[in-house]
């Protein structure tokens, strides 16, 4: 294991679990870190089943349990180094569950990334629900490292997607994939969806003829990029204004990405929920890597 230099406090964080798609997720997390100049730091839950077992035995399955937690961050070390062998690395194996050890170690970390299949190859509804209480609740950006099948690798080329809507939370979105964008020396995709429910360019939408609803919808997105072109001025930027639904279009344009980036909740995001149904279904079907990112969470 590589020693982490004194004082630095960048650090990436992956989850694994000693699965193909976990260690996809290691990989992709180990090249944000080495383009961050970043600490990339290995984490493992695992926990120790507790009707049933007692006495000494307990010690015993406990020890197991971390061995083969530690077999699985060693493994994933292993395949970093093979790529970036001067990259500094941590490993850490924690008793608790996924969420709420991934929850405390991202503290201070600058995103956090999770395969999107585990050792059950479990998908749906399972992986959705725990990505989904993570990314509605951690301190940095939560990536799910999805590939076009699964247990596919990610993609490594085309544009970095981001999905706006005007709300503070897609304008965080923005900021994050415009960053990363510039980071992998690619363009931005900036997408925006409307419909007569939802589009927020006119009081009076039922009296609006489509092709007016959708200058209107082009107006908002050249008034949030504004300020980020200035910010990023040699980013390539493409602006896409669809009628429709923002998941399926995110969806099919995401065929062509390297990474959709989205926000928590957009416009009409009902209180208490910790994830909207857009970022949610990105979650479980797109086919390139999905950045969550939360008001704030940016480093």
């Amino acid at each position: 294991m590589c020693a982490v230099a004194e004082g630095d406090n960048r650090v990436v964080l992956a989850g694994v679990d000693g699965s193909p798609s976990a260690g996809h997720a290691a990989v992709w997390a180990a090249a944000v870190a080495a383009r961050r100049g970043a600490v990339l730091k290995l984490v493992q839950a695992y926990t120790v089943p507790g009707p049933g077992v007692s006495g000494m035995a307990v010690a015993a399955v406990r020890e197991g349990f971390r061995a083969v937690a530690e077999t699985g961050l060693a493994d994933a070390e292993g395949t970093v180094l093979a790529r970036w062998p001067s990259l500094p690395v941590e490993r850490s194996a924690v008793e608790g569950s996924v969420v709420g050890v991934l929850l405390r170690e991202s503290a201070g970390a600058e995103v956090v990334a999770l395969g999107s299949r585990g050792l059950g190859g479990f998908t749906g509804l399972l992986l959705g629900s725990t990505a989904a209480a993570l990314a509605g609740r951690a301190p940095c950006p939560v990536v799910v490292v999805r590939g076009r099948k699964p247990d596919d690798a990610p993609p490594t080329t085309g544009p970095v997607l981001v999905g706006l809507d005007g709300s503070p939370d897609s304008n965080d979105a923005l900021g994050y994939a415009c960053e990363e964008a510039t980071a992998r020396s690619t363009g931005l995709v900036a997408v925006r969806t409307w419909n007569e429910i939802t589009s927020g360019s006119s009081p009076r939408k039922a009296d609006c003829r489509p092709e007016d609803m959708a200058v209107g919808e082009r107006r908002l997105v050249d008034e949030q990029l504004a300020p980020w072109r200035e910010k990023f001025p040699d980013l390539p930027v493409e602006v896409v204004v669809a009628h429709g639904r923002p998941a399926r279009t995110l969806l099919e344009l995401g065929a062509g990405a390297q990474l959709v980036v989205v926000g928590t909740r957009g416009r009409g995001g009902f209180t208490g929920m910790l994830l909207g149904s857009t970022s949610h279904a990105l979650l479980v079907h797109s086919p390139c890597p999905v950045a969550v990112v939360r008001p704030g969470s940016r480093p």
